[in-house]
């Protein structure tokens, strides 16, 4: 990890994009006399979400008649005048 003064920062912002991208360097930026540490420059990394398949299976129970149709269920969505 390095750090780098803002100043720095602005006038070699490519070079230092360049070191982020290719050497995967991360940067701390610092500012003013005291070097107050401002913000932080990481390599950004592409993360996938790895879905998982039946993580619930075996903690919940779906009764058989689950999706079966109640006609009071059907008068009152569908059969009312607006």
């Amino acid at each position: 990890m390095k750090t780098i003064q803002v100043g720095k920062f602005k006038s070699e912002l490519s070079s230092v994009l360049e070191q982020v991208q290719t050497l995967r360097e991360t940067f701390v930026i610092e500012f003013g006399r005291k070097h107050k540490k401002i913000a932080m420059l990481v390599p950004y990394e592409e993360k996938q979400k790895v879905r998982k398949f039946d993580q619930l299976k075996g903690k919940i129970n779906i009764r058989d008649d689950f999706d079966d149709v109640i006609e009071e269920i059907n008068e009152m969505f569908y059969s009312s005048k607006i």
